[in-house]
């Protein structure tokens, strides 16, 4: 039996490419690319990257003080954008706060403040700055306990922390609550912000590339790191409904090696494939895939022959890593919302930097934009370890 879709109500996405969703649909249209050669902070790195312009600017002060820190700037900023506030103040009328849940998704949170009072520990004693406060800053629940504050919701709330796949796992993670009961609706997202860590973590294991990224390209080296936020209002989709539905999900864990995906795609695929039977759709009905796409040579063959396994050839698909650079976190819930203005635009978006596919690979990949009407789309978020999560929308009246 097909899952009880669920409707995403309203959306809201910031990133490189700018501040709310009108900012990425132009972008994405017109092939403008996010990306900047390096410049975060004393980051002394020969890569580019997808930064958020201002968050320097724009600290949390009056209640909100204790939780500034970069990553919580984003999310703040996130959730200022498209009428978001608005669409959950509506949603608490007709549900209650208490039955209106969070679920964040967030790789590294607000470790930035962390990096920031390292470099000012005291030289004596080691000690870190008095001003520090780990809880409200780096503490992975930092973001979800500002977000429910911010938008006044007390229902259950958590952070889903499995890598690059966090925030599309959140959706999963909301529907199992809606189906027992625990809430109503649920604001689902991710927020992942630029730091040391993860610019210099990347580029120690080899996949910072020194060019703007070129997924399933031939020449293909590596990844660029961007940062994000994004947030989407769930509740039941009711008959005839004409949103966008979340109609299945997959996920599954490779637990093949610690940062390097299954080489044959075994969990990827999996995942894919559980999304279509919670769907009951078979893989001709998908119109488009949105690949993980991070441009590594290893995740990008990986997730190519998973995505043959399961589809074929012919399904048009293409990476969005090269207007936004690799979210971490944030790039399942920063992807669905690009699968949704697919949907409600009728477009694919093509594959930005690549101009000649790799001749190993065989999807369907597709590298410029393409317009036609579109009735589902799947979204592809694989982190390290093997944790990897598909998301299948659209628009299905007929349930």
């Amino acid at each position: 039996m097909a899952m009880n879709p669920l409707a995403m109500s309203a959306c809201t996405v910031t990133n490189a490419l700018g501040r709310g969703v009108a900012a990425a649909l132009t972008a994405l249209q017109g092939g403008a690319t996010g990306l900047r050669r390096c410049d975060f902070e004393e980051a002394d790195l020969n890569t580019w990257i997808g930064r958020v312009a201002g968050l320097e600017e724009e600290p949390l002060t009056g209640e909100f003080a204790a939780f500034d820190c970069r990553n919580n700037r984003l999310a703040r900023l996130a959730l200022e954008q498209d009428g978001f506030n608005a669409a959950v103040d509506r949603a608490i009328v007709r549900y209650g706060a208490d039955r209106i849940g969070v679920f964040i998704g967030s790789s590294t949170s607000g470790i930035r403040a962390t990096e920031i009072a390292y470099s000012e520990r005291d030289p004596v004693t080691g000690s870190l700055p008095t001003y520090f406060d780990y809880q409200h800053t780096h503490n992975l629940f930092s973001v979800v306990d500002l977000t429910r504050r911010r938008l006044g919701l007390i229902g259950p709330a958590f952070t889903v922390s499995t890598a690059c796949s966090s925030s599309a796992k959140a959706f999963a993670v909301a529907h199992r609550h809606l189906q027992a009961g625990f809430c109503d609706a649920a604001v689902v997202g991710g927020v992942d912000s630029l730091c040391l860590t993860t610019l210099y973590g990347f580029n120690a294991l080899g996949l910072a590339s020194t060019e703007r990224c070129q997924p399933w390209a031939a020449g293909r080296d590596g990844l660029n790191i961007g940062e994000g936020a994004g947030f989407a209002l769930l509740e039941w989709a009711e008959p005839g409904d004409e949103r966008v539905l979340l109609l299945g999900y997959g996920e599954s864990s490779d637990a093949h090696h610690m940062t390097a995906a299954h080489p044959e795609g075994a969990g990827a695929a999996l995942a894919m494939q559980q999304a279509l039977t919670r769907a009951e759709l078979g893989p001709e009905q998908v119109d488009y895939i949105n690949l993980h796409g991070t441009a590594t040579p290893l995740n990008d063959a990986a997730e190519d022959r998973a995505v043959l396994r399961v589809f074929g050839p012919h399904t048009p698909c293409s990476s969005t890593k090269g207007w936004t650079g690799h979210t971490l976190g944030a790039a399942g819930v920063t992807e669905a919302v690009f699968a949704l203005l697919a949907l409600e635009h009728g477009f694919m978006p093509g594959t930005l930097n690549t101009r000649q596919i790799d001749p190993a690979l065989g999807a369907g990949v597709i590298l410029d934009h393409q317009r036609r009407p579109l009735h589902t789309a799947l979204s592809n978020s694989f982190g390290f370890g093997g944790t990897n999560c598909s998301l299948l929308f659209g628009r299905r009246t007929d349930r």
